[in-house]
């Protein structure tokens, strides 16, 4: 089978880590070239972004970073996990607290704010996951980080079970499940997460996605490269560089262009290189006076 490249979004199903999903993709697509862009925890489910072949060079130069999610919590309860999966740590009865308390609480943790990685994250510490200590019962301290959360929005509350719905827009390497038991100790009462769903990675939603039964069948009615977006789907929000035939020739052999004769928006980028509108080249910037490759997707024109 000839080699696959470019990105198909899935919506993954609870229960998979991502590095299932891209196990099952491998044997879908038929190939090993297959990379993934942020990581989802076995129970969230939503967009993944998996990227194919040549493809694979984009996980670490994304333009998008930032994220959003649906979340479920429950007040007056945390395990050691943070959501529902976990040991029960503490029970609380919340019922003194009501919408508005929580509210109150969420508005708190919005903005830059700092963030302690949790224990059961993938995160490693002298070689070790997070999650392989905390399995041992060893916990070590992390250090917070400073994490965005771009908005937080309500979008359901049940006084009776004291369950709540949020809408999350964040940054990259923000913890959900630590969003949730930081608002949950704010109140006094505890939160646990108790459902998780990505509506939004790399700049792709849920409308871009497919299921991995959807991928599989595509596959077998040979139609599964005509699901792949083009690998420069994932730089559209990027001022786009047009260059010339003979200047895309150049820059595909690695030469640095006089960025005077470069048709771009100003600024040293990153810019979307393209072959006049349609062809997708890679990525460049204007660095010491020069127009440079950063990251090469199309080996000829």
């Amino acid at each position: 089978m000839a080699e696959q490249n470019g990105i198909l979004c899935i919506d993954k199903p609870e229960g998979f880590t991502s590095f299932d999903v891209v196990a099952k993709l491998r044997g879908i697509a038929g190939t090993r070239r297959v990379g993934h862009a942020g990581t989802l925890d076995p129970m969230a489910t939503g967009v993944l972004p998996l990227f194919f072949g040549r493809a694979t060079k984009a996980c670490d130069i994304l333009p998008r970073q930032d994220k959003r999610y649906l979340a479920d919590f429950r007040l007056g309860v945390t395990t050691d996990t943070q959501d529902a999966t976990g040991r029960v740590l503490c029970e609380r009865d919340p019922s003194g607290v009501s919408e508005a308390d929580v509210r109150k609480a969420a508005a708190r943790f919005t903005g830059e704010i700092m963030q302690v990685p949790p224990m059961y994250s993938a995160l490693r510490v002298e070689g070790k996951r997070l999650y392989e200590l905390a399995r041992q019962g060893v916990e070590v301290e992390r250090k917070a980080r400073p994490v965005t959360i771009h908005s937080l929005d309500f979008v359901s509350w049940d006084g009776a079970s004291h369950t709540c719905r949020i809408d999350v827009h964040c940054s990259k390497g923000t913890y959900i499940r630590t969003l949730v038991a930081d608002i949950g100790e704010a109140l006094g009462c505890g939160a646990v997460m108790t459902g998780l769903r990505r509506t939004m990675a790399a700049g792709f939603t849920l409308a871009d996605c497919v299921t991995i039964g959807e991928a599989g069948e595509l596959a077998r009615e040979g139609r599964f490269a005509e699901a792949l977006l083009p690998v420069g789907a994932a730089f559209a929000g990027l001022p786009r560089a047009r260059l010339s035939e003979k200047q895309a020739k150049m820059f595909l052999n690695g030469v640095r262009l006089d960025p005077a004769r470069v048709a771009r928006p100003g600024g040293e980028g990153p810019f979307a290189v393209y072959l006049g509108e349609e062809t997708f080249l890679g990525t460049a910037e204007v660095k010491n006076g020069e127009f440079r490759m950063v990251k090469l997707f199309t080996l000829e024109v």
